[in-house]
């Protein structure tokens, strides 16, 4: 997954990465104070929950860039402010030198370590699905345009599907039967265990 991505294919990667987060806090300016306790695709989370936990995943994987991923604190969620999260992840990939620098992410496991055009690959990916989380709960379009559907999709064929998806805190849930003709966001939807013909 993502290992033939260096040189200029690794800058598109962060491109897109780049406008997928932007994309977010255009979704985030429009929620209201009364939407944060609407229930999400996520189970269990409502919108207040998904929006706090994507803050915290920019925090964590901005550290991962710069060298201190493996500090658990820097995974905490603790609220925030949303663009300004989002912005700091951006810069800090924007920064990363070398497609093969490694990356602490402590939550995929105590030690491990993943090169930086996995580790950029995994946020791009979490992110265009929770685009479409905060989206599809607002009860707005969402479209992430097919050149971030044709990176994104390959590596959530690559995520493994199993058991492990159906445990408590699991961020996706377990694939779901699509034909290979129907679009390409609801392909992807569906093999990270999101249906995009769920009620809002």
């Amino acid at each position: 997954m993502l290992t033939n991505i260096d040189g200029d294919g690794f800058d598109r990667l962060r491109h897109l990465h780049a406008r997928v987060i932007r994309d977010t806090v255009h979704l985030a300016r429009r929620v209201t104070p009364d939407d944060l306790a609407r229930p999400t695709p996520c189970a269990g989370w409502n919108l207040r929950d998904l929006l706090d936990h994507m803050t915290a995943q920019h925090h964590g994987f901005a550290a991962a860039a710069q060298g201190c991923g493996a500090d658990p604190e820097r995974w905490k969620v603790t609220g925030g402010e949303y663009e300004e999260a989002a912005e700091l992840v951006v810069a800090a990939f924007a920064d990363v030198d070398d497609a093969d620098r490694p990356f602490a992410l402590p939550e995929f496991g105590a030690g491990r370590t993943y090169t930086a055009r996995r580790a950029i690959g995994f946020h791009f990916l979490d992110h265009v699905v929770h685009g479409w989380d905060v989206a599809h709960t607002l009860g707005l379009p969402y479209d992430p345009g097919p050149d971030v559907l044709d990176i994104a999709l390959p590596i959530a064929r690559g995520v493994p599907d199993g058991g492990s998806r159906s445990a408590p805190g699991s961020p996706f849930a377990p694939a779901l039967a699509t034909s290979e003709d129907a679009a390409p966001l609801t392909r992807l939807l569906a093999v990270l265990g999101r249906s995009a013909d769920a009620p809002c």
